[in-house]
């Protein structure tokens, strides 16, 4: 079943045995709820790329200014691809900082060329070197900030319809959320450890899937193979 917002906080107060079925709930509240909620998924989304995330963006490259306006929504870029004017397409090269600053040290003395290289100056900029000699077209492919259930504001809400996560992999959500509330809780410690490595084992499965199965062709790749952390059972 896919998970909405007001069945996972039911979920997870069930699961604990607190709060649950009370009309003004005192301890695990939905403003409570919701930053485990989203301390959660940030958790999942940290630990597994995922191509959820994957986001394209497309832009103008000005003439002369070699700064780029850093998306609001960006987490990390994957790559950036310029396009001219006659239909040219190619490959920037990331680099750091550091080269950049030597490489192009004094850009407003330097002449302008087609752009070869990128690099993230700050929060706010990712800048090109050489200066853009004309307008180029840019394709940014990066990692957005993730969905979280628990936007009640955008439309439509993912508190209602539910996201990536919460409709395929409920099983995953909800035990980083059980994880995340007893430790909140300070709950008892064979509890903790035992939704630990439920969530271990379901994050296992789930980084097979996204990082392993997704992008692999089994005719040239072959299939995905993995070493599971299952123990046998004991045998006292």
């Amino acid at each position: 079943m896919a998970y909405t917002l007001d069945n996972l906080r039911t979920d997870i107060r069930g699961y604990t045995e607190v709060d649950n079925g009370a009309t003004t709930p005192k301890v695990l509240t939905d403003s409570v709820l919701n930053t485990i909620i989203k301390n959660a998924e940030n958790g999942i989304y940290r630990q597994i790329d995922t191509d959820q995330n994957v986001f394209y963006a497309t832009s103008n490259a000005i003439v002369g200014n070699r700064y780029v306006t850093i998306p609001s929504d960006l987490r990390a870029i994957r790559y950036v691809q310029f396009k001219d004017q006659a239909g040219n397409q190619y490959y920037l090269e990331q680099r750091d900082t550091s080269f950049m600053a030597e490489y192009y040290s004094t850009p407003s003395t330097q002449s302008v060329d087609i752009p070869k290289y990128y690099a993230n100056w700050d929060e706010t900029f990712w800048v090109v070197a050489p200066t853009p000699d004309k307008t180029y077209e840019i394709t940014l492919a990066y990692d957005k900030e993730p969905e979280t259930i628990t936007d009640t504001t955008s439309s439509p809400t993912p508190a209602t319809v539910g996201t990536y996560l919460s409709n395929k992999y409920q099983d995953l959500l909800l035990y980083a959320c059980l994880v995340n509330t007893y430790a909140y809780l300070k709950g008892p410690q064979d509890m903790l450890q035992y939704y630990q490595q439920a969530y271990n084992q379901a994050l296992e499965s789930y980084a097979i899937e996204q990082i392993g199965t997704r992008r692999r062709d089994e005719y040239q790749d072959g299939e995905v193979r993995a070493q599971l952390n299952v123990k046998p059972p004991s045998s006292n």
